[in-house]
Formats: structure tokens, C-alpha cells, sequence
């Protein structure tokens, strides 16, 4: 009821394309989450688990771009919190990802505590400098920076690329530079955003920015996840369905 409320009470105004972003951005991170679940019975065994968390990842960002779609409807302030609640749990999801596709080629559990870990410094850092002590932002982002960095080092230089680059399998190895280019560019359009943020390094560019009408830092913020987050477990998907028919036609030739 609380949801249909929210829904009924905040009216999309004409212009208003921050709250056209969350919407567009709960709408195909739903239908992802759909056609994730349903092509887990196109792959094979071993790669179904890795659509599953795509589904989870897009299905969780889905349930929190409507409660924040009505945060900004109704209040035009930015859903700080449930934004923040949303990474929490999709960012580590986004991780595990990297674990299981590279597991078949003998990733151990080392390597995704590594990735957790960066994870999670990003984002505490990241909540504190943005909404526990924004005054401090500049130092909470570096800080973020830091957990950032040590997810990029473990995925171009660590564990990670070494166990992908010695994959039998030319679309793990394939989907992988890919996945991690989503990593280092589209990951990257967090510290924008953040650094967009009053007294912040790019905060300049945004002055005089009536927030209650428009928001650079939700909108750099919806445009990422949406591609994120889609487009990373699309390239999962693909790295499934390519897998899975290069073993069919291996099997064939056998």
C-alpha cells in the first residue's frame, strides 16, 4: 500500500528529467531482471548461478529506483539513502560476479575477499563523505578512491586477470576485458558524480543549480547504474550463452 501511495502521490512534471532517469532506470533494470531469470534456462549449468546474481543485481537496483523515484516526486531532494542501501548490496553482487565467471578457471576465494573488501571501503567512504560528514567529502573520496583502485589493480594487474588470462575458454577470456572495462570506465562515473557534490573538486560546475528542481549528481548517478548494472550482466550473459555453445559444438565434434 505504502508503495502504490508513493506511486499515486508524486505527479512527473513536464521537464523534470531527473525523476524521467529514475523511472526509465526502474523500468529496464526490471525487465533486465526478466530476461535474465528466463534465459537461465538457455545456458548451461555452471553459468546459471552467474545469470541468477545478474537478476538479483538489476531486480534489487529495480525495487530501490522506485522507492527513490518517489523520494525525488514528492520531495526533490536526492534518495541518499536507499541509494546507498542499493550499492550496498549490488556493488559485492557485482564482485561475485567476477568470482564466478572466473571460477571454472580456478579463481579461489582469496581473490573475491580481495574485491569485497575494496568494495566496501569504496562505499562506507563514500556514504560517510556524502551524508554522515560532507563536509569532509574531499577526503571520504579520496579515501572511496582508494577501495576503487584496489578493485582495478585486482582485475587489470592481480589474481584476477592472471586466472582470466590462463581461462581455456575464449569467451570467459572475452567477456572478461570487457566486464572490466566496465569497471574502470563506467565505474568512474561515481567519482563524478561525488565529486560534483557542494565544496567538492567539481562543485564549480554546478553553482547557482537549483537542487530542488535538478540534480547533476543523481542524474550522473541514474545514467550509471542503469548502464552498469545492465550492461555488466548483459556481457555476463553473453560470456553464458557463448560459452555454452562453444561446448555444444565441441561436444558435436567429439
Amino acid at each position: 500500500m505504502q508503495m502504490l501511495n508513493i506511486l499515486l502521490d508524486g505527479a512527473l512534471a513536464a521537464g523534470d528529467y531527473i525523476g524521467f532517469t529514475f523511472f526509465t532506470g526502474y523500468m529496464s533494470m526490471l525487465a533486465a531482471s526478466i530476461f535474465f531469470i528466463v534465459e537461465r534456462g538457455t545456458v548451461a549449468d555452471k553459468w546459471k548461478t552467474s545469470l541468477l546474481v545478474s537478476a538479483l543485481i538489476t531486480f534489487i537496483a529495480a525495487v530501490h529506483y522506485f522507492y527513490m523515484r518517489g523520494v525525488w516526486l514528492e520531495t526533490h531532494t536526492s534518495p541518499t539513502q536507499f541509494r546507498y542501501i542499493d550499492w550496498t548490496l549490488t556493488v559485492p553482487l557485482m564482485c561475485i560476479e567476477y568470482y564466478l565467471i572466473l571460477r571454472p578457471a580456478g579463481a579461489k576465494s582469496g581473490m573475491l575477499v580481495r574485491l569485497l573488501l575494496g568494495s566496501i571501503v569504496m562505499l562506507v567512504a563514500g556514504y560517510i563523505g556524502e551524508a554522515v560528514s560532507p563536509e569532509s567529502n574531499v577526503l571520504w573520496g579520496v579515501i572511496s578512491t582508494l577501495g576503487w583502485a584496489a578493485i582495478i589493480y585486482e582485475i587489470y594487474m592481480g589474481e584476477a586477470s592472471k586466472v582470466a588470462a590462463a581461462s581455456d575458454s575464449q569467451a570467459v577470456k572475452d567477456g572478461y576485458n570487457v566486464l572490466r572495462w566496465f569497471t574502470f570506465v563506467g565505474w568512474a562515473i561515481y567519482p563524478i558524480g561525488y565529486m560534483l557534490l557542494p565544496g567538492n573538486l567539481l562543485s564549480g560546475l554546478v553553482e547557482g543549480v537549483d537542487l530542488t528542481k535538478s540534480s547533476p549528481v543523481d542524474l550522473a548517478y541514474n545514467i550509471a547504474d542503469a548502464v552498469n548494472k545492465i550492461g555488466f550482466g548483459l556481457v555476463v550473459y553473453s560470456i553464458a550463452k557463448n560459452a555454452t555453445e562453444s561446448a555444444k559444438v565441441k561436444g558435436a565434434v567429439a
